[in-house]
């Protein structure tokens, strides 16, 4: 059995944003272009669209003409569905010979007009969020290797981000790592994954297991988080996840200054103190070894005269290195690990 889904994009990519007014359901566009700038030409906005990821806005004529590979869906609204003037828009640029590429729970395939349009013009039409076949259900047995698991108080709050961080921190540090996506987005970023939301729930935990397998000793799998326990519509697929992973380590993803559930604002967001407590408690049915290493916090929203103030403040009231991965990376969550986990691991081996 395949361990992940492998994806093979197309470069460059023209980000389809449309008229999302709402960056948190944006986090496609806006990951891809903070960990592939590179492999990003533009976007492509309606009229009001009030998002913007600070790349050069494209017509599909004008992203042909530019040599552009793929058009990426940039947004994942609640639901997974798009507006159906979208549909008209990805024929256009199937029929133009660009790839369409979709992390959505909706299928290319099932739009008869997408699929001829692509067929006359060779362009491939890839939908990222779709599981391998085969997956079982979870078995609870402890795996070789390490695993550090990203986890929320919310959704769209970092867990990707801090992944990716993680797992640069950790290569950085001389530490065998392996990133291991779970989301549309991660797996466009890395390469493969397996989009864990779209898994039929009674393989969650099993889809876990399968996507970081027995690797050695020392090895350190940095899995990105889904969802929430703490989300009124998405806890399933954290507990699942959670179980799944078995994980060693786990980081607390937050913001700074959100107080209620993202589209759910009559749900107020658990401290982080909680947060903790509660991944510790359900954690430990399948690793009774689990531990709390580190909080990344979203801290954009505050004042720079904040920030710092913040950050030391709720590492005092936890005892854990606090960060904010894109300012301030995850070097020290990572020496937190090597000293509680690593090296204690090491000890015991030897």
């Amino acid at each position: 059995m395949s361990s992940s889904n492998r994806v093979d994009l197309k470069p460059p990519y023209l980000i389809l944003i449309g008229e999302e007014d709402d960056a948190t359901y944006a986090k496609t566009g806006l990951g891809i272009v903070q960990w592939r700038p590179g492999q990003v030409a533009g976007q492509l906005r309606f009229p009001g669209c009030r998002v913007d990821l600070g790349v050069p806005d494209m017509t599909i004529d004008e992203a042909v003409q530019s040599g552009v590979g793929s058009l990426l869906i940039g947004v994942a609204p609640v639901g997974g569905t798009v507006p159906q003037q979208w549909w008209t828009l990805m024929e256009n640029a199937a029929s133009a010979g660009l790839d369409i590429v979709s992390g959505l729970h909706l299928k290319l395939a099932d739009n008869p007009a997408v699929v001829a349009a692509a067929r006359q013009s060779g362009a491939r039409l890839i939908d990222v969020r779709t599981p391998p076949a085969g997956l079982p259900v979870g078995t609870g047995i402890k795996r070789i290797g390490n695993r550090v698991l990203t986890v929320g108080s919310d959704c769209a709050i970092g867990k990707k981000y801090t992944a990716l961080a993680l797992h640069e921190a950790m290569c950085n540090a001389g530490i065998n790592a392996t990133f291991r996506a779970t989301g549309q987005t991660g797996i466009m970023i890395g390469g493969e994954g397996i989009p864990i939301d779209a898994v039929v729930a009674d393989f969650i935990a099993g889809a876990a297991e399968v996507l970081s397998p027995d690797n050695d000793a020392g090895h350190w799998d940095v899995i990105e988080g889904q969802g929430s326990l703490f989300h009124p519509g998405y806890a399933g697929v954290s507990l699942g996840l959670l179980h799944g992973s078995q994980p060693d380590a786990f980081v607390v993803c937050h913001d700074a200054t959100r107080t209620s559930v993202s589209g759910w604002e009559h749900y107020e967001l658990p401290s982080v103190e909680e947060c903790i407590e509660q991944h510790l408690s359900l954690g430990r049915r399948t690793n009774p070894e689990i531990l709390c290493v580190g909080i990344s916090v979203n801290t954009s929203e505050l004042r720079a005269d904040q920030r710092s103030a913040y950050l030391s403040e709720l590492s005092a009231n936890t005892g854990l290195p606090c960060v904010d991965p894109l300012i301030d990376g995850c070097g020290a969550i990572v020496s937190y690990i090597k000293q509680h986990i690593q090296d204690e691991n090491h000890e015991s081996s030897g």
